[in-house]
């Protein structure tokens, strides 16, 4: 394969998309005949700085190569990290990355959206030196002494947990349609109706733990499709602090803390593994990842894994919403499944929601057919060449696969396949991290338990 006259070498493609280019396969080549510096900050809220130091090459016949390698690393940043401002050491490509990140730019979304998230305007700016690292952590899960409650928001469902010194003594779980209410108030009675349940069956409340799909800074709700519906001006009002509103007005002030859902998800899979540095990616609805660090903290990180680049092909399949190609969630999601499955020869009816496309290709797998084998096959290709581009980010011991994609007997497959391409080309990688699919332990932990350990006690 040759990408911008860059000769690229997999010895493993997709059997349904053997044009799939890995990025990580196309930076290791690009880096090859890089020799000039670059150093790329970003900055994110709390003043805090992730930074890559890497290479150009800085030639008039390789400036497509080189724009293209840095702003795939800036919008792998930006979605890992988050972020708001963007430090370069080249002016060049500052100045033609601007033109792509700003309104009516090639990447107008990823613009838009790190500037709404932070309430900061996004800028990209030329300096000679780019800020130090700077991170902070927190501490937060493994807590299980005391009263606590543990709350998870689905988009379908809610679970609330009561926790006793580690003992889940009630659970329950409530259908409630979050995505298409568009009254707040509805989603915090909803919070509030939960709380009130677990409460009545311990002695006291000595904090609780809220798991929830979407973007939380300092427990505050900054973007989150659980209030698709709700108008921007009743959200900046009622939804930013919607947890914290219920938290206090029905406990008052006890401890709390409101944490995405793809972060406790890995916390749940650190507390069952009783290891740290666990990467956990949900295959679901779209990539769903959290992440837990070598020392068992939440890193505040984005970690929207589904927004991060993994094929350097011009061809790529477009995501309808970010408007950008080559995104995780075309490949590791039922959107994944359903791109491949026509390519199998699998006919999927045009009435049919994703998620029961999704369950057409996982009959047709338990039922041996070998068309959707190629699909699981495909996938777990992707996969495999993906984990050591994520390994380079995050450095992790453990991947936890969760979601729907990964059930039954594909999801067996998917995850034998990965292995055979880690242990074929990146054999490095292969030897030091661990894939696992959630147990019978994980499933006693659970997402409300694991949210009931978030904060610790005063």
């Amino acid at each position: 394969m040759d990408r911008f006259g860059i000769p690229v070498h997999l010895d493993n493609a997709p059997p349904l998309d053997p044009g799939f280019l890995p990025l990580l396969k196309f930076n290791r080549a690009f880096l090859q005949s890089a020799t000039k510096p670059v150093s790329i900050a970003v900055e994110r809220a709390d003043k805090q700085i992730a930074v890559r130091h890497t290479f150009i090459h800085g030639t008039p016949e390789m400036a497509q190569a080189d724009l293209y390698y840095v702003e795939r690393i800036i919008k792998t940043m930006l979605w890992m990290y988050g972020g708001f401002t963007v430090y370069l050491t080249d002016q060049t490509l500052c100045s033609q990355l601007n033109q792509l990140y700003c309104a009516g730019g090639q990447q107008a979304f990823d613009w838009d959206y790190m500037a709404n998230v932070f309430e900061h305007p996004f800028q990209i700016l030329f300096c000679d030196k780019v800020p130090e690292e700077k991170s902070a952590p927190k501490a937060m899960g493994g807590h299980l002494e005391g009263c606590r409650i543990g709350f998870d928001a689905g988009g379908s469902d809610r679970k609330v947990s009561a926790v006793v010194n580690g003992e889940t003594v009630f659970s329950e779980e409530v259908v409630w349609f979050p995505k298409t209410n568009s009254d707040p108030d509805y989603h915090y009675n909803g919070i509030v109706s939960a709380f009130q349940s677990a409460a009545a069956h311990m002695p006291r409340v000595d904090a609780v733990g809220i798991s929830s799909a979407g973007v939380y800074i300092n427990n505050r709700t900054m973007n989150a499709s659980l209030f698709l519906q709700v108008p921007q001006d009743l959200f900046d009002a009622k939804v930013k602090d919607i947890y914290i509103r219920a938290v206090r007005d029905t406990f008052g002030d006890v401890p709390y803390a409101v944490v995405n859902d793809g972060d406790v998800s890995a916390l749940a899979g650190a507390m069952s593994l009783n290891d740290n540095s666990v990467l956990g990616i949900a295959m679901g609805t779209s990539e769903a990842v959290g992440y837990v660090d070598g020392q068992g903290r939440i890193t505040g990180w984005l970690n929207e894994l589904a927004f991060v680049p993994v094929d350097a092909a011009p061809d790529a399949m477009r995501d309808e919403w970010s408007g950008d190609i080559g995104c995780g969630v075309k490949y590791f999601s039922q959107d994944g499944v359903i791109k491949l499955a026509p390519r199998a020869g699998i006919q999927l009816e045009e009435g049919l929601s994703p998620a029961e496309k999704l369950k057409v290709v996982q009959k047709l797998m338990e039922d041996g057919d070998p068309r959707a084998a190629q699909v699981y096959e495909s996938i777990g290709v992707y996969l495999g060449h993906t984990l050591p581009y994520y390994y380079e980010m995050y450095s992790f011991r453990h991947v936890l696969l969760l979601g729907r994609v990964m059930s039954g007997k594909g999801g067996d497959l998917l995850l034998e396949t990965c292995k055979k391409v880690l242990s074929s080309e990146y054999p490095e990688i292969h030897e030091v991290i661990h894939l696992a699919l959630p147990d019978e332990k994980f499933r006693r932990v659970g997402q409300s338990m694991a949210a009931a350990s978030l904060p610790a006690l005063r």
